[in-house]
């Protein structure tokens, strides 16, 4: 499934969403410009899980070259696909999360369940030495708020059958629980791949995706900017 829009509006602009998405372009761009320090930049500045299980042990690694990563590597993408991916996401389901927590609360929201994601995907990949990169934890934690929060929404969906693409609009519930279900499963089966190997961070969805609808939910809770509103 590939959700194209949702037809959900917010009533405020999404100063925040939109800024994230600047940002990340514009780290990308300077990520083109690196050319052969490219590599060096992101074992840098992505979180790389063997720096943090050995980080009292190795002298040479700091507080900040082992965890400011997991604010960076929010930021760093390994290539177009991977930021039109992400980017397309947020811009889907961000601004109506942003409407409902206001501006600052979201940007906080979107970082601490990109930090969580982080930590989740370095307590599955201890061993690993390759550095992870991308939004899609803090995206996740997004996609788990709004599942909750706008169960009904209807999205506009992209769904393969057999060999036609049909194009339904999909509760927000059935479109982002399916995403769920995939990074799930596909997380699982990754728990026996080799600590040394690329490839998508399935434990970073999942950690972000939990750690939005648990956040999210507490939130609510003690402070929700206005009643939401879907049809």
């Amino acid at each position: 499934m590939i959700p194209i829009r949702d037809k959900n509006p917010s009533s405020t602009f999404p100063y925040v969403t939109i800024g994230i998405i600047v940002v990340n372009v514009i780290v990308f761009l300077i990520e083109l410009s690196l050319g052969t320090r490219l590599d060096g930049f992101i074992m840098e500045y992505g979180v790389v899980p063997l720096k943090v299980t050995y980080y009292s042990q190795v002298p040479d690694l700091t507080f900040m070259n082992t965890f400011f990563p997991f604010i960076s590597s929010m930021f760093l993408h390994g290539g177009f696909i991977h930021l039109i991916g992400n980017m397309w996401f947020l811009w889907i389901f961000g601004d109506n999360i942003e409407d409902k927590l206001g501006h600052f609360k979201y940007l906080g929201f979107y970082i601490l369940c990109g930090i969580i994601a982080s930590s989740v995907h370095v307590f599955f990949n201890s061993q690993s030495g390759v550095p992870c990169v991308g939004a899609s934890g803090a995206i996740a934690g997004v996609l788990g708020a709004y599942m909750i929060t706008f169960p009904h929404a209807r999205v506009v969906t992209i769904v393969p059958l057999f060999i036609f693409l049909q194009v339904i609009e999909l509760p927000a519930m059935i479109v982002l629980g399916f995403w769920f279900v995939i990074q799930f499963f596909n997380g699982a089966a990754s728990i026996s791949a080799s600590a040394t190997s690329g490839g998508v961070a399935w434990w970073a969805h999942i950690g972000g995706f939990v750690s939005g609808v648990i956040i999210f939910f507490i939130m609510r809770i003690f402070y929700v900017r206005k009643p939401g509103r879907y049809r």
